[in-house]
């Protein structure tokens, strides 16, 4: 079966894993599988004012809707592409005194578009969004109960004329939210800003070792001919050689997690067992409880008591962070290492998180030479555990990279710049601003690198005019969020 735009791909049943997508035809590392519009889309409730509701690009002035006063668009060409699906939004807004949350919006724009089109399937979608899984019977007494109170708000907020649904439809519709809410990021793919629905996204089973990723594109609406414009969408990109009849797998969830740990995530969130490779033999998780080897080798009862004081200082770590306590958090940073050093192996992730977080947070601080000498410990950790086309693999090298810039280290700095953008190239492919960012990384440091290998005194002296001169490049300031995840859950 295809359809539109999705030639290249097949839906298919599985033994007990239901629906599936497989291909049609040979993938290279970096191909685009397929490109796919949002079906509906909202911007999250926090970030209503700062991020445009056409695009989700984070932009410093937006234009406000005259109607409502709630949707913000980049210019003219947004409000104008977004008023089919802002429409009924905007008068319910106005009936209803103010927006609801993102969930019963959500909800609303995918019923008023079933209402414009119907419930079969849309142009370019392999399946409809009546037969997408909800995954409601498998709802808890909390589930449950938040389903209720979101059903309840919706009927509040749905206006009177509009066509009415049954109880029955519009839970599965909160369900559909819930197990396929497609998390959207902003331009630079660093923080989470909304959540859309992907029909035939949804399709694509998950592998803890997959062989595709998911790229979210805000599209482009800069060119002065709308010819030009391209809409925001999702890209299914392969991550190695797909042949043709080979099941196409995207990951739920970080690599980064013991297969353990991986599955109880999984059966919580999307109610399945993990039955991939990996969990199943475990594969990597004895990198990643690794221990000190040889004749200082540590007794279980100290790699026990080493690991319970790691979850102890990330909890704290967590709560000096949310409190904006960065020294704070480098003192426990370092307490921490001091005493996973002579016990944990470099690739166990308990070290590997508190060197993730002292070299994000030092850096943020501008205390570059030891934020590098932790990022790249972090670095070549990582490196013996993803997926060598891992897009977080990809940005951690990055943030690696531009580190070791700042403290003055440019060969080695350049070095991860590079690597970098070789897997970003087949992550997040040449036209997406973070890869377009990191080509201008790649060309800098290369001539400061020549700079540097001709005359060692003139490259520093230079360097040190240059930033004097300019305005420091200030690492932007410590999330407490982890990197967007593929899927948004309700928290």
């Amino acid at each position: 079966m295809t359809k539109g735009g999705m030639e290249s791909v097949e839906v298919f049943t599985t033994e007990g894993k239901g629906r599936g997508l497989k291909a049609q035809k040979e993938f290279l590392p970096g191909d685009v599988i397929f490109a796919e519009p949002a079906y509906a889309a909202v911007v999250f409730d926090s970030l209503t004012h700062v991020i445009c509701h056409t695009c989700f690009k984070r932009q410093e002035r937006l234009h406000r809707c005259g109607q409502c006063k709630f949707a913000y668009y980049c210019d003219r060409t947004c409000q104008r592409a977004a008023w089919l699906n802002h429409k009924n939004e905007c008068s319910a807004i106005k009936r209803h005194g103010k927006a609801p949350s993102e969930n019963i919006r959500l909800a609303a724009r995918i019923l008023w578009k079933i209402e414009r089109e119907g419930s079969g399937l849309s142009e370019g979608c392999l399946v409809s969004i009546d037969e997408l899984q909800n995954h409601v019977d498998s709802f808890g007494e909390e589930e449950k109960k938040d389903l209720r109170t979101d059903v309840e708000s919706f009927l509040e907020f749905w206006p009177p004329h509009c066509q009415q649904f049954g109880m029955q439809f519009i839970s599965h519709i909160f369900g559909v939210i819930n197990c396929n809410g497609f998390t959207l990021s902003d331009q630079r793919g660093l923080q989470a800003v909304g959540v859309g629905i992907f029909p035939n996204l949804c399709q694509a089973n998950h592998d803890c070792w997959p062989n595709c990723t998911v790229v979210f594109n805000n599209g482009n609406h800069e060119a002065v001919r709308s010819m030009f414009h391209t809409q925001m969408r999702i890209e299914l990109r392969a991550l190695s050689k797909i042949s043709p009849g080979d099941e196409l797998t995207v990951s739920y969830v970080d690599f980064l997690n013991l297969s353990e740990e991986r599955r109880k995530q999984l059966k919580k969130q999307y109610y399945f067992d993990c039955a991939c490779e990996h969990c199943k033999k475990q594969l990597k998780d004895d990198l990643m409880l690794a221990v000190k080897g040889g004749e200082s080798k540590p007794s279980a009862d100290t790699v026990k008591e080493v690991i319970q004081f790691s979850k102890d200082t990330l909890e704290k770590i967590n709560k000096a962070r949310m409190e904006g306590l960065y020294h704070e958090v480098v003192k426990l940073c370092r307490d921490c290492l001091k005493k996973q050093e002579p016990v944990l192996g470099d690739t166990n992730i308990y070290l590997l998180r508190i060197l993730s977080i002292a070299s994000e947070v030092l850096s943020y601080l501008q205390m570059f030479e030891e934020a590098a000498d932790y990022a790249k410990r972090m670095v070549d950790g990582y490196l013996k555990i993803y997926h060598p086309n891992n897009a977080q693999l990809g940005m951690a090298v990055m943030r690696a990279g531009v580190t070791h810039w700042h403290a003055g280290l440019i060969e080695a700095g350049h070095g991860l710049i590079c690597k970098a953008y070789a897997i970003l190239l087949i992550t997040h492919g040449p036209s997406h601003p973070i890869t377009k960012d990191l080509e201008a990384m790649r060309v800098q440091t290369e001539m400061e690198l020549r700079l540097f290998q001709q005359n060692e005194f003139m490259y520093y002296k230079m360097r040190e005019a240059a930033l004097k001169n300019q305005k420091i490049q200030v690492m932007p300031e410590p999330s407490n969020e982890n990197a967007p995840s593929l899927f948004h859950k309700k928290e």
